[in-house]
């Protein structure tokens, strides 16, 4: 395999003022940038607890996640300390979720102020995430009043997926639906590239 990689890297290399790879509608072959390292993906969602239905759905897409990567569903209760006070509610569960951050993850707060983000844009955050020499990509939901100051200042991106206002589980759901979504996309990507790469092995030998 590591022969095989060499060869289609040298072939890249010979080619490459000669062939334009393909571009699959996205502007400029945006895989061939982007790393082949997989990275764990864990998801923490902040809330009440799932309906059945809901987890049937969250379990059937993180089943095809994981046939990509490794994927972690994390649930926290909401207001764990029974606090009366939101703002002491919302520090409860700030210090919950940071518990569970490590120092190399690459931290992706959902929030409603978030940058705003499509299907395309996603899959570029999951494929070049890879190169920043993380361990880990990880995506925090939070409860029914929002982040803390701690994740909000530790986060390295915050996005939003919707202009509308979303529960944590329909946000939980479209967010790995689109997860997905973009592990499929780039896998298209790299089969072209792939190709693209085999067919100019083949011109040059």
């Amino acid at each position: 395999m590591n022969v095989h990689r060499m060869t289609v890297a040298t072939c890249f290399s010979i080619n490459a003022k000669k062939v334009t790879p393909p571009l699959s509608g996205r502007g400029g072959g945006k895989y061939v940038g982007q790393s082949l390292r997989v990275v764990p993906i864990r998801i923490i969602t902040v809330g009440k607890k799932r309906s059945p239905g809901v987890q049937m759905l969250v379990e059937e897409y993180i089943a095809k996640l994981r046939l990509h990567c490794p994927v972690e569903d994390v649930q926290l209760r909401s207001n764990p300390r029974n606090a009366r006070d939101v703002k002491a509610q919302i520090g409860d569960e700030d210090t919950a979720v940071m518990n569970l951050v490590r120092s190399d993850d690459w931290v992706v707060m959902l929030d409603e102020r978030g940058q705003d983000m499509d299907s395309e844009q996603m899959a570029d955050l999951v494929g070049d995430v890879g190169n920043t020499g993380v361990s880990r990509l990880l995506f925090c939901i939070g409860g029914p009043y929002g982040h803390g100051l701690q994740l909000r200042a530790r986060a390295n991106v915050s996005i939003k997926l919707s202009s509308m206002i979303l529960s944590h589980r329909i946000a939980l759901l479209v967010l790995i639906e689109q997860l997905y979504r973009g592990k499929m996309i780039n896998f298209q990507l790299y089969e072209e590239w792939y190709s693209f790469c085999c067919l100019l092995c083949k011109n040059s030998f």
